[in-house]
């Protein structure tokens, strides 16, 4: 689980619900969290999977972490790896790389 900034935000980004395996489809799900990129999102249900990326908590206003986004593909271009062409690493599905690239 990953460590998020109070309670509210923990509550959200971590929301399982029992008839949707998709928080994209569950209308109460509201922030969608990208373990690889370490970013935030509030859910926009639209029948997609688009969400607005948000910088600061809504519950709090705590600075949230900053994406690692550009580092994720920055790594990966390092490895010789296109990201829409190739194969993407399973440790480059989650956080992990970040542990690995430290």
């Amino acid at each position: 689980m990953t460590r998020h900034c109070c309670e509210a935000m923990t509550r959200h980004a971590d929301w399982h619900c029992d008839s949707h395996n998709d928080p994209f489809a569950c209308p109460d799900a509201l922030v969608d969290f990208s373990a690889k990129f370490q970013e935030y999102g509030l859910i926009v249900h639209d029948g997609g999977t688009s969400r607005i990326g948000i910088g600061f908590c809504p519950w709090c206003g705590q600075r949230l972490p900053e994406s690692q986004r550009d580092r994720w593909f920055g790594e990966l271009e390092a490895r010789g790896i296109d990201p829409w062409e190739d194969d993407v690493p399973a440790d480059f599905q989650d956080d992990t790389w970040l542990r690995s690239a430290s």
